[in-house]
């Protein structure tokens, strides 16, 4: 009966708190990625906790949120007048259906009009929600940093209350904490690296073949590449198809090489080499994490969303620790009990 009020009362905090768990999400990633620091600073030099914790948080928004709200308010002034100018986007849009029209598998694709101002339409819904949505930045960034300091000034006796409360081994503790820690480093970290250099690879390259507005597609660039699959494709490919509608053909091929072994390459050599060293998720993971994390939590659904799929490996591991260690003992006891130990040889 205590287990199902526990579970109801927790079901009803989330529910009503749902609006600020991308704050609580914020503050956990920040706590795990400055934790040996802060306890570094806190134990070894024997700072205050408070001022520590503060600077953390300063620091946080000197080099997190400032340049976050450098790129948005650059971003979004450029494509609200880019959606503004429809005569130009008629222009290129018909340029592009001309082109089109008579290539293989490209003329299978619906350009007409309606379908034009429909994908417009669906583009710009949004814009209404945009002060919604800044007001709902601006309460979860202030409740991330409000959470962050009470945990670091609190982290002792936070982390031996959870501790306490988790009912599995030490082993199995130590196992979850380590997939925790993998997850939101590799993925806090590694994915603001990959987009960082894809996008001013690409941008480079968009300059060298005299895209306009090559910022701002080097922006959006490495912004893509966090769509799972396609990634930077989704732009680098239609810039291409658009550069080679309009007659440039020598600009579009050496594009197109440019973008697919350079800004594509970059994604390999990183993943092998720094991202390894950082955390070696496995891509499937990180493919299917990030699709289930941003229909759950938004943005932070990048860190989340992986860490919660691959916590099902986890779980059956510790599951297997906790209560799989008398099947395993009596197996190995009595080999004739696992299957196809004694089978006959084929």
């Amino acid at each position: 009966m205590l287990i199902v009020i526990i579970i109801l009362i927790c079901f009803l905090v989330f529910k009503n708190l749902f609006y600020y768990l991308p704050g609580f999400l914020g503050a956990v990633t920040l706590y795990i990625l400055f934790r040996k620091s802060y306890y570094t600073l806190t134990v070894k030099k024997g700072w205050r906790k408070t001022l520590t914790s503060l600077l953390f948080i300063l620091l946080s928004i000197i080099f997190i949120v400032l340049p976050l709200w450098a790129l948005i308010d650059y971003m979004v002034p450029q494509i609200n007048e880019f959606l503004g100018n429809r005569d130009e986007i008629m222009d290129k849009f018909n340029t592009l259906k001309v082109y089109m029209s008579d290539k293989p598998f490209l003329k299978d694709i619906d350009m007409s009009d309606a379908a034009l101002f429909s994908f417009l339409q669906n583009l710009t819904k949004y814009v209404p929600n945009i002060l919604n949505s800044v007001m709902e930045v601006v309460v979860n960034i202030i409740v991330t940093f409000f959470v962050l300091f009470f945990m670091q000034v609190h982290s002792r006796r936070m982390e031996a209350t959870l501790y306490r409360a988790i009912p599995f081994s030490r082993t199995s503790k130590r196992e979850i904490w380590d997939e925790v820690n993998l997850m939101v480093r590799s993925n806090a970290i590694g994915i603001p690296i990959l987009g960082f250099i894809q996008g001013v690879v690409a941008m480079v390259g968009y300059w060298i073949f005299g895209i306009d507005n090559y910022v701002l597609l080097g922006l959006l660039t490495g912004i893509s590449s966090i769509v799972p699959i396609l990634g930077t494709m989704t732009i680098y490919i239609p810039v291409c198809i658009m550069t080679l509608a309009t007659g440039n053909t020598y600009n579009a091929i050496g594009l197109t090489l440019y973008c697919f072994f350079l800004v594509g390459g970059v994604d390999n050599v990183l993943r092998f080499t720094i991202l390894k060293t950082i955390g070696n998720v496995p891509p499937m993971i990180t493919v299917f994490g990030v699709l289930l994390g941003l229909n759950m939590f938004g943005m932070l659904g990048l860190i989340f969303g992986p860490l919660i799929l691959s916590s099902i490996g986890v779980l059956i591991k510790v599951y297997s620790n906790e209560y799989g260690k008398g099947i395993v003992r009596n197996a190995l006891e009595n080999p004739k009990d696992i299957p196809g130990e004694n089978d006959p040889e084929e």
